[in-house]
């Protein structure tokens, strides 16, 4: 049988040792291991008996470190403090690597969903968690990373992209002669739809988008309500009447040709997407990693006053 490359005494007569040393005080040590005052005792006997040496000047209510105990405490405390290191670092390897992002239904449906494949195929070792909610959740407390936020904030660093809002719906509407769609005031013969609490989304209000194109008194065929701004674009691709869309979350929709804009005219949003990090979260590299992704998509596909 081979023999053991390293002839070393167990740790917790290290550990007792340590503490000792540190203190000068065998009582104190106790305290801080939680044992005994003889068992620290005994602990450092067993020590100075596998080393052969005496480590400690034992005085008149004192303790001093002989030189061969100062030169065990400066090895002992290196190494110590190389395992906890080390022991550290080990454990947060081995932590999964998480994000966490809040933002409103209707843009996780739309926009950030549909995208998240090309981050985690560039990032397979990190798990993006989605909370998607209308609350205002609190980033530090509720253990959030990321929060994307859709409000008027003029933060142009965290600002992602602005919006443009405009009719949108199924291409079958088009083809119907006996309900034209050529121009705003044709929204009579249809039916819109709107959300259940249009405080969610105050500037992608019909109201207020038909007293921008001078139709205040408009009165459509139907108003069909729903509480989640992503169930009501599906209502609009399937052909259950015209929404508002917010470009850029209708944007590919269009480009696939699932919705189609009936009319040139287009507003401009006072609202903006903004990106707000959490203090812990912003030191961490996955996090990093998924801001710089976001901003990159926003790049991408953030909406201009003529879109």
């Amino acid at each position: 049988m081979a023999r053991r490359p390293y002839h070393l005494p167990p740790l917790a007569p290290l550990e007792a040792f340590e503490a000792a040393a540190r203190h000068l005080s065998f009582t104190r040590a106790a305290d801080e291991l939680a044992l005994t005052q003889s068992a620290i005792s005994r602990q450092i006997q067993a020590l100075e008996a596998h080393y052969g040496v005496p480590l400690f000047q034992r005085l008149h209510r004192a303790l001093r470190l002989t030189p061969d105990g100062e030169l065990l405490q400066r090895v002992v405390v290196d190494v110590l403090q190389q395992l906890h290191a080390t022991g550290q670092a080990l454990q947060r390897a081995a932590r999964p690597k998480t994000v966490v992002v809040t933002t409103t239904p209707g843009f996780a449906g739309l926009w950030l969903i549909p995208r998240l494949g090309s981050f985690t195929a560039a990032h397979p070792g990190v798990d993006v968690r989605i909370s998607a909610t209308h609350a205002l959740l609190h980033l530090e407390r509720d253990g959030i990373d990321v929060a994307i936020r859709y409000d008027a904030a003029a933060d142009t660093v965290s600002r992602l992209f602005g919006e443009v809002v405009f009719p949108v719906c199924s291409p079958r509407l088009l083809g119907d002669p006996a309900r034209p769609l050529a121009q705003p005031q044709d929204l009579r013969h249809h039916v819109l739809l709107a959300l259940h609490d249009e405080g969610q989304t105050p500037y992608a209000e019909w109201p207020l988008w038909l007293r921008a194109v001078g139709l205040e008194r408009l009165q459509p065929a139907g108003t069909l309500h729903h509480s989640l701004y992503d169930q009501l674009i599906q209502a609009a691709v399937n052909g259950h009447g015209v929404a508002l869309g917010r470009s850029p979350l209708v944007d590919a929709l269009i480009d696939d040709g699932r919705l189609v804009a009936p009319f040139d005219t287009r507003h401009v949003s006072p609202r903006s997407y903004h990106v707000l990090t959490s203090d812990a979260g912003a030191a961490r590299a996955e996090v990093q990693a998924f801001v710089a992704w976001l901003h990159a998509q926003a790049g991408a596909t953030a909406p201009g006053p003529g879109s």
